[in-house]
C-alpha cells in the first residue's frame, strides 16, 4: 500500500502529486489491471515473451548520439 506523510504547510495538490508518483512507481494500478480479468497461462507466456523481445530489441538498437 502506498503511503505518503504530509509535511508541515504542504498543499493538498503537492501531496496528491507525490502519492500518484508513488503509486505509479510501485506499479499498483498496472498490477490491478493485470488481475482484473483471468488470463490464460498461454496468454501470459505470450505477453511475457513479447515484453522480453521488446526489451532485447531496445537494448540492441544502436544508440543515436546528438550533437
Amino acid at each position: 500500500m502506498a503511503e505518503v506523510n504530509a509535511g508541515q504547510d504542504e498543499s493538498f495538490d503537492s501531496l496528491l502529486r507525490r502519492f500518484n508518483k508513488k503509486v505509479q512507481q510501485d506499479g499498483i494500478l498496472s498490477e490491478l489491471r493485470r488481475h482484473e480479468f483471468y488470463e490464460k497461462p498461454s496468454a501470459q507466456r505470450k505477453r511475457k515473451a513479447a515484453a522480453k523481445r521488446r526489451g532485447t530489441a531496445k537494448s540492441t538498437r544502436p544508440k543515436l548520439v546528438r550533437k
